[in-house]
């Protein structure tokens, strides 16, 4: 099989490969919270933390993506490449990773932490600003998917350091909680 036909189906064989995988951490989570061992919060972060790193890498891929696209002349082989890898990894793998971390997250800031600290309040915030970043992303995809182009590599290369900017904050306020 060759030309859309291909892409379509390997589309459709990713997607399924990936909801697999989110369907088995969800179902992992759910377990867990039916077995209710004594280490319950200990399974939840193992699992936010997991949710993390797949959303964070789709944070940190996508505009080395959009930086590649910028430069890919419009209609190419490469640009459309592109649109559909962004599509695949901005829907497959960050948003559902993006959910599943907030949804966690949320449940450890109560059940650990009863929503006090000030370095929790600090890192909730850092993560506001992370799905902030998340939806500018995902405003580029539809923008790059129109094929416009709304600003130059350069733009994209020093949008890819906000994600690991905030990342650096919330590492730091998680691990030392320095307020």
């Amino acid at each position: 099989m060759v030309g859309p036909e291909a892409s379509a189906a390997a589309g459709r064989k990713a997607r399924r490969r990936a909801y697999t995988a989110i369907a088995v951490l969800l179902l992992s989570v759910v377990l867990v919270f039916w077995w209710r061992p004594a280490s319950l919060d200990l399974w939840i972060k193992a699992a936010h933390v997991v949710a993390v790193i797949s959303w964070m890498a789709g944070l940190l891929y996508l505009p080395r993506l959009f930086i590649y696209h910028t430069d890919a002349e419009i209609g190419s082989v490469q640009s459309e490449t592109f649109k559909i890898m962004e599509e695949r990894l901005l829907k497959v793998i960050m948003r559902p990773a993006m959910m599943i971390s907030w949804v966690l997250g949320l449940w450890l800031a109560y059940s650990s932490f009863a929503f006090s600290g000030g370095w929790l309040w600090a890192k909730i915030a850092a993560v506001v600003a992370l799905t902030a970043i998340h939806v500018r992303f995902l405003k580029a995809w539809k923008s790059f998917a129109a094929d416009r182009r709304e600003h130059t590599a350069r733009y994209w290369r020093i949008m890819n350091e906000g994600p690991t900017l905030l990342m650096i904050a919330i590492v730091i306020l998680v691990i030392v909680k320095p307020f």
